[in-house]
C-alpha cells in the first residue's frame, strides 16, 4: 500500500476517528500482525463504504508512522517510531501520572503539566524523551480512547451565573467539569452528583458535562455508599424488565426434569456458610460406601437451568459479572428471587444442582469422579461457627460427618501445600453495625478449620472439573475451550527485591525454581508470625504476586499450585462459574470445542468487572473505617507503617485495620527524603528513619468521609 496519500480537510476528521478505533483495536495485541480485512472486522466496519474508509485510515496511519507495513498488505502497530507509544494512563495523588505500555518493563512518567486532557484509565498516545541521567518521561499527545465518561463529584453552583462545576475525586478525574445552564438536573449547591462528560473542546481548560443523577448530601451514609457504586459504574437496582423476567421463572420441581438427573436427595447433605448468608451456592454430601471409602458430593446451585443464554436475565448477569459485597449490603449479580430463593440451596428444600461427586479413601486419594446434573435436598444449614464447634468438641448433630470431612480436608490441604501452594491466610476486617448501619465495633474474620474444610472441597471440585475438560484419559491436553482461573508466576525482579529486603532481617529465600520459591515463601510466612515485621513482610510478599484473572489459556494457578483450575462453585455470584457450568454440560453432551475468542472476550470482561467490584468493596471498607475513627479524633494509637511513598507514608492501626496518611510536609523536625529500595524515608539532619513495618505512635487528626481518608500525626516518643 503506497504512502503519502493526500487527505482532504473534509474527510480528515472522520479518518482520525476511524484511526483511533484502529489503534485501539491493534493496541489490544500490540505484537500481532493484521491485514485490512481483520482490522475492518475488528472495529466492526463491514460494508463496502466503511471498508474503503478503513483503507484510507490505514494510509493515513502509515503516513503518520503510527503503524508500519511488515509485508505487503500486513500491518503492525508501531511502538518504536520517533518516541511515540500508546498505553493506559494512571494518575497518583499529586496529579502526576504513569503510562503502562504493553511490552515495556517500566511505566513512563508523565508530569502533571504534560497530561493534556487525559483522565484516569484512558488509552493515550504519548511522545517520550529522556533527560540526562534520568528515567524515561513522556507527554500526552492525544487521548485515543476514553475509559469512562461518567464521574461522581460535588456540585458547586456559581451564584448569579446559572452554571456550576462538578469537583470530582482527584483519583478518578483531575479536573473540574463545567455544567452549563439547563444541564444542572435539579442539583443544589453542595450535592453529590453523577455527571456525564459531553465534550472537551480543544484549548478549553475544563470539559463540559450534564448532571444525570443527584445522590444526596456528601457524608451521609446512603449518599456515600451509592457514590461508591456510581464511581465504579456498578448498578444498585435491577431494571424492571429483568426483575419481571426473574419473577416469572418457573420454580417448581418437575418429574420429567428429575428423571434426567442423578437423584441424591437421600444422601446426607448440608451447607456451611457465614451466619448472615442468604445465597447458598454450595452444599456437601457424605456417605460411607460398602468398600470403606467415602462418597463426597460437592453440589452447586444449577443456575444454568434458570438463567438461559439470549434472555434479558442472562444479559444483565453478564453485564454485572459478579456480586458486589459492600460492608452493609450485597449488590447481587442475580435478582434476589433467584440468588436468595430459587437457586439458593436452602435447608429442607429440593433443588436442582450441578455436582462433582468423588469416591475418596481414608488417605484422601481420589478413586473415582463423576460430574453432572443432580437433584439434592439439604438436611441442615450450618454457620461456620457451628461447624467449628463440632470439630473442636466432637459433639452435636452431624458431628461424625463434619469430622470425617475435616480430616480429609486437612490431608488435601497438606498435600496442596507440599505441591507448591502458598499459604497466604490474611484476616479480613469486618464491622458490627447498628440498625442505622453505623459502625459500633470492628473485628477480624479469621479462617479456622471449618473455613478450610469448605475451601478444600471447593478447590477440589474446581480443579477436577478443569482437569476433566482439559485432559484426556491418557493425561494429554485436549485443547478444549474453557474458562480458567489463572495466576501467573511472580515477577522475578519483585521476588529478588523481596529476598534482598527480608535478608536485612535475617531471613533467607531460595529462588532457584518455582518449587523452591513456594517453599521459601511458606517458610517465610511461618517464621514471621508474631514478629514485629510480620505485617510489613506479608504485605511485600503479597505485592510480589501476580493478579489472578480469567483466561482461556491454561497457564496454571501459581498461588494454589494447580496446573488446571477453574471457578465452578459460585454461579449465584460469579458469571465465570455459570460459563463453566454451560461448557461442562456442553462437553458432557458430546459437544465440540467452541471458538476461543468469544470466551476470551468474556474472560476479559469478567476480570475487569471483578476488579471494579473489588475496588468498590475496598472503598466501602475505607469509608466505614473513617466513619468509625470519627469517634476517635484527637486520640492516640500505636500503629505500624504499612506503605511508603515520595510524599508521605501510611500507618495502620492493628486493632481496627484503619489506615491513615502522614504527609512528609507535616513532619516539622526535619526534611525527609524517600528511599524507594528500602521502603523508607530519612531525615537529612537528624537521621530519623520511618520504614515499612516500623511501630509508631500517632494521633488521629482528621477524618474525611468524602475522600475516605484519615490524616494522622506522629507523636514523638
Amino acid at each position: 500500500m503506497a504512502k503519502g496519500k493526500y487527505f482532504s480537510d473534509k474527510n480528515n476528521h472522520k479518518l482520525q476517528e476511524i484511526g483511533r478505533l484502529i489503534l485501539g483495536f491493534m493496541n489490544d495485541k500490540s505484537g500481532k500482525i493484521y491485514n485490512y480485512k481483520q482490522i475492518a472486522d475488528g472495529i466492526d466496519y463491514k460494508n463496502p463504504r466503511q471498508r474503503e474508509l478503513v483503507i484510507q485510515s490505514i494510509h493515513k496511519l502509515l503516513s503518520d508512522q503510527r503503524i508500519k507495513e511488515v509485508e505487503k498488505g500486513k500491518y503492525i502497530i508501531n511502538l518504536k517510531i520517533e518516541g511515540t507509544l500508546s498505553g493506559t494512563i494512571d494518575f497518583n495523588q499529586t496529579g502526576n501520572a504513569y503510562v503502562k505500555v504493553v511490552g515495556l518493563d517500566d511505566d513512563i512518567f508523565i508530569h502533571s503539566k504534560n497530561v493534556k486532557d487525559a483522565l484516569q484509565g484512558d488509552t493515550v498516545l504519548i511522545v517520550t524523551y529522556k533527560f540526562k541521567g534520568k528515567k524515561m518521561e513522556g507527554s500526552v499527545l492525544e487521548v485515543m480512547e476514553r475509559k469512562r465518561d461518567q464521574f461522581v463529584g460535588t456540585f458547586q453552583f456559581i451564584k448569579h451565573k446559572d452554571f456550576g462545576f462538578v469537583v470530582g475525586d482527584k483519583k478518578h478525574i483531575n479536573t473540574d467539569i463545567f455544567v452549563p445552564q439547563g444541564k444542572i438536573g435539579g442539583a443544589k449547591d453542595g450535592d453529590k452528583v453523577v455527571v456525564k462528560m459531553t465534550a472537551w473542546r480543544a484549548g478549553e481548560k475544563n470539559p463540559e458535562g450534564e448532571i444525570i443523577s443527584v445522590l444526596g448530601a456528601p457524608g451521609e451514609h446512603e449518599t456515600e455508599i451509592h457514590s461508591i457504586l456510581a464511581e465504579y459504574g456498578l448498578p444498585y437496582e435491577f431494571p424492571e424488565e429483568v426483575e419481571r423476567e426473574a419473577q416469572e421463572i418457573d420454580r417448581r420441581i418437575h418429574e420429567d426434569e428429575v428423571a434426567k438427573r442423578r437423584d441424591m436427595r437421600g444422601v446426607c447433605t448440608f451447607t456451611i456458610d457465614p451466619k448472615d448468608a442468604k445465597d447458598f451456592d454450595d452444599a456437601l454430601s457424605i456417605q460411607k460406601l460398602d468398600n470403606g471409602n467415602w462418597e463426597i458430593g460437592v453440589h452447586i446451585a444449577d443456575v444454568s437451568h434458570y438463567v438461559v443464554p439470549g434472555t434479558i436475565l442472562d444479559a444483565e448477569a453478564y453485564k454485572r459479572a459478579t456480586s458486589v459485597y459492600l460492608v452493609d449490603r450485597v449488590v447481587p449479580m442475580l435478582p434476589e428471587v433467584l440468588s436468595n430463593d430459587v437457586c439458593s440451596l436452602r435447608p429442607n428444600e429440593e433443588k436442582y444442582t450441578f455436582s462433582a461427586v468423588f469416591e475418596i479413601d481414608d488417605n484422601a486419594e481420589i478413586k473415582s469422579e463423576w460430574f453432572g446434573k443432580t437433584i439434592t435436598y439439604s438436611d441442615r444449614k450450618f454457620a461456620y461457627e457451628e461447624a467449628q464447634e463440632r470439630i473442636e468438641t466432637e459433639e452435636g448433630d452431624l458431628a461424625e460427618e463434619i469430622l470425617a470431612l475435616d480430616r480429609l480436608a486437612k490431608i488435601l490441604r497438606k498435600a496442596r501445600i507440599e505441591n507448591g501452594a502458598i499459604t497466604f491466610d490474611r484476616s479480613e476486617v469486618r464491622f458490627n453495625l447498628d440498625e442505622n448501619s453505623q459502625p459500633i465495633g470492628v473485628y477480624f474474620k479469621v479462617s479456622k478449620d471449618s473455613n478450610h474444610l469448605i475451601e478444600e472441597f471447593m478447590l477440589l471440585a474446581n480443579r477436577k472439573v478443569s482437569e476433566f475438560i482439559s485432559l484426556n484419559k491418557k493425561g494429554s491436553p485436549t485443547s478444549n475451550t474453557f474458562i480458567y482461573r489463572v495466576h501467573d508466576d511472580p515477577d522475578p525482579a519483585k521476588l529478588e527485591a523481596l529476598r534482598d529486603f527480608v535478608g536485612t532481617f535475617g531471613y533467607t529465600m531460595n529462588l532457584a525454581n518455582t518449587k523452591k520459591v513456594a517453599e521459601s515463601l511458606n517458610k517465610l510466612l511461618a517464621d514471621i508470625q508474631g514478629k514485629g515485621e510480620e505485617n510489613m513482610i506479608e504485605t511485600l510478599a503479597m505485592r510480589s504476586m501476580s493478579k489472578a484473572v480469567y483466561s482461556t489459556d491454561p497457564i496454571g494457578h501459581y498461588g494454589l499450585g494447580f496446573e488446571y483450575y477453574s471457578h465452578f462453585t459460585s454461579p449465584i455470584r460469579r458469571y465465570p462459574d455459570l460459563i463453566a457450568h454451560r461448557l461442562l454440560q456442553h462437553y458432557l453432551d458430546g459437544g465440540k470445542s467452541p471458538q476461543k475468542q468469544e470466551y476470551e472476550d468474556k474472560c476479559k470482561h469478567c476480570s475487569a468487572m471483578e476488579k471494579l467490584a473489588s475496588d468498590a468493596e475496598r472503598d466501602s471498607i475505607k469509608f466505614m473505617q473513617v466513619k468509625f475513627m470519627e469517634q476517635h479524633l484527637g486520640e492516640d494509637f500505636t500503629g505500624v507503617i504499612s506503605g511508603v511513598a515520595d510524599f508521605g507514608f501510611w500507618v495502620q492501626i492493628p486493632e481496627n485495620g484503619a489506615e491513615g496518611l502522614i504527609k512528609l510536609r507535616d513532619l516539622m523536625d526535619d526534611s525527609y527524603s524517600y528511599d524507594q529500595k528500602n521502603h523508607a524515608v530519612y531525615g537529612s539532619k537528624t537521621g530519623n528513619k520511618y520504614q515499612l513495618g516500623d511501630e509508631v505512635t500517632i494521633r488521629v487528626m482528621k477524618a474525611n468521609l468524602i475522600q475516605k481518608q484519615l490524616d494522622f500525626k506522629i507523636i514523638q516518643p
